[in-house]
This record gives C-alpha cells, sequence and structure tokens, in this order.
C-alpha cells in the first residue's frame, strides 16, 4: 500500500514516518521535493504516484514563542486544498486536525463532533481547521481526524509542557507549568496505531475525535514525571486556578474501533523520559527556562506551590 505522508520533518510526521514505514511504502517527500504551496507540482505528484491514502500531517502552527504567523490560515488552507482538489488521483485523505475546530473562545470540554459549526473559531489556526473540516464534511473521500493533545518524541521540547517536564527532570531542574488545566493527551504512538486502522479500513464518519476521551490535569502529569524520575524536584504552577479544560468525546472513535487499548500515562511518560534521558548532551539548559519564574520556590514531590507569573 502506497502512503504519502506530508509535513514528514516535523514532529507528529518523524513519528508517524518511523512507526508506519513498517507496514507501508511510505513517500516522505521534504518541502524542495513536494511544494504543497504549488498547486500544479502538487496536482503532477499525486498522478505520478496514484497513492493509496495521504496522510496530511502538515501544518503552520502558531505558539507562545513566535505567535501566528501572519500568512497561517492562508498557507495552511493553500496546502489542504492542493491535495483535496486532487480527491480523484487518490484513494482518501487522512487529515489530522485540531480541537481548536471547535473554537476554543469558550472550553473544549469533553465535546463531541456534533458540536462541530456550532461556533466559528476567532484564531487563525482554528479558522483554517474550520474551513478544511467543513470541506471534508461534504467530501467522499477526505476524513477529518481531530487531535486534542498529542505528544512523544521529537516535541519542541522548550515548549511543550510534556516533553519540557521530562526534559527539566532529566537536568534536576523545577517541572514548571504556566496554569494547570485538564488536557486530553494522546501518545503519539497510539496515534500511530489508530491511523492503521484509518488506512486499512473504511470510516463509517467523516470527522473523529482522536484522543483517549480522558483528561488528566497538568499537575497531575508533573507529579508522574518527577516520580518516573525518582528526583525529589519542585513542580511550581505560576498562575492560580484551572484553566479551560481540553478535551474531545471519542465516542465515536471506539464505536469504530471496539476495545482499543491506550497506553497509560506512566506508560507513555517512562518511554519518554528514557528518551530524553539518554538525549541529555543535547539538551541545552539554558533553553529550559521559557517559562521559568525568576526566583522558584522549591516545594516537594507531592506538592505544588503557585507563584506570580513573571514579567
Amino acid at each position: 500500500m502506497k502512503v504519502l505522508l506530508t509535513g514528514a520533518n516535523g514532529f507528529l510526521g518523524r513519528n508517524l514516518f518511523e512507526q508506519l514505514r513498517r507496514h507501508y511504502d511510505v513517500f516522505p517527500p521534504s518541502r524542495t521535493e513536494l511544494d504543497l504551496l504549488d498547486d500544479e507540482r502538487v496536482r503532477e505528484y499525486l498522478r505520478q504516484h496514484h497513492f493509496d491514502v495521504v496522510v496530511h500531517a502538515a501544518t503552520v502552527r502558531a505558539n507562545r514563542r513566535i505567535g501566528a504567523p501572519a500568512n497561517l490560515m492562508q498557507q495552511n488552507c493553500r496546502m489542504f486544498f492542493n491535495l483535496a482538489r486532487n480527491a480523484e488521483a487518490f484513494g482518501k485523505l487522512l487529515f489530522l486536525s485540531s480541537g481548536a475546530v471547535y473554537d476554543r473562545r469558550t472550553p473544549v470540554a469533553r465535546v463531541s463532533e456534533a458540536s462541530f459549526d456550532r461556533s466559528v473559531p476567532a484564531d487563525p489556526y482554528g479558522f483554517s481547521k474550520y474551513l478544511c473540516g467543513q470541506y471534508i464534511s461534504r467530501s467522499a473521500n477526505l476524513f477529518d481526524l481531530r487531535l486534542f493533545g498529542v505528544f512523544g518524541p521529537y516535541e519542541d521540547w522548550e515548549i511543550r509542557f510534556l516533553s519540557n517536564a521530562c526534559c527539566r527532570a532529566v537536568w534536576d531542574l523545577p517541572v514548571i507549568l504556566k496554569q494547570n488545566v485538564r488536557f486530553d493527551y494522546l501518545d503519539v504512538a497510539d496515534l500511530a496505531t489508530l491511523l492503521r486502522w484509518f488506512i486499512e479500513n473504511q470510516p463509517r464518519h467523516r470527522a473523529y475525535n482522536v484522543c483517549t476521551g480522558k483528561a488528566i490535569d497538568l499537575v497531575a502529569f508533573a507529579r508522574k514525571v518527577v516520580r518516573i524520575s525518582g528526583k525529589n524536584l519542585p513542580i511550581v504552577v505560576q498562575e492560580p486556578g484551572l484553566g479551560d479544560e481540553y478535551s474531545g468525546d471519542n465516542r465515536r472513535l471506539m464505536e469504530e474501533i471496539p476495545g482499543f487499548q491506550f497506553r497509560s500515562p506512566d506508560v507513555s511518560l517512562t518511554y519518554l523520559y528514557r528518551w530524553y534521558s539518554d538525549r541529555k548532551p543535547d539538551i541545552d539548559p539554558a533553553r529550559l527556562h521559557f517559562d521559568a519564574p525568576a526566583a522558584p520556590a522549591t516545594v516537594g514531590l507531592n506538592q505544588t506551590q503557585e507563584v506570580p507569573t513573571c514579567p
């Protein structure tokens, strides 16, 4: 089976390529090999290779460090539509979308697929995924897989919480989070396994929340990381209270794949911590202070202390 994987140099793409290539003939073109913003080049590439499945993982993101690029929405939509408009040239397309389609101006808590289009996301990233989702809902062989929190190796460990927490623990630094929040995290290895089902089967619906269906607060995750490290490290919460939950209802997914067993957070975090521990020389501890307060207080393994956000 021939699979085109876009975004193979990113966090999701690198992990998915490692997993999927064991089972399929996976093509992970670089940007120089296939510029997804070039409509004619995309059309030519798809007609040349006749892929059974396209896994579209390429995306332009916004984050706390770089903000939202001015052309984020345009680029995300153009990449998607350059693929989707050639739907007759491949078997099906699996679009790795986001829970941001449900509009994060209000809490996204245990949200179901039926909540799509109850409001239009205001942020460029969520709006780009929303527009693509609207197109998919009227398509024949395109599927919208909405991810919430995915974690694993190759993340941006400077700002992505679970990888950042593991790296801080590796370097004997306090585990720091901006604010506690309940989050639905999915191990990227589980995502790869779920994708195999979508690759090999015909889904009954156009859109799915691809998540565990269970939200765990970040302080609980931090405590797991500290316990796995075997160290007595402080956990620091910069802002008081509980932030807006971000989680999905995965009953539709589970109806398609009954009995699927997600990895436990402890197993996943143990693997992730060891993965970073083995690569400690490649992690610059000076780059781990992105969210660090000026003078974090030392607290125990099973305690947290709320401190003001540093200016």
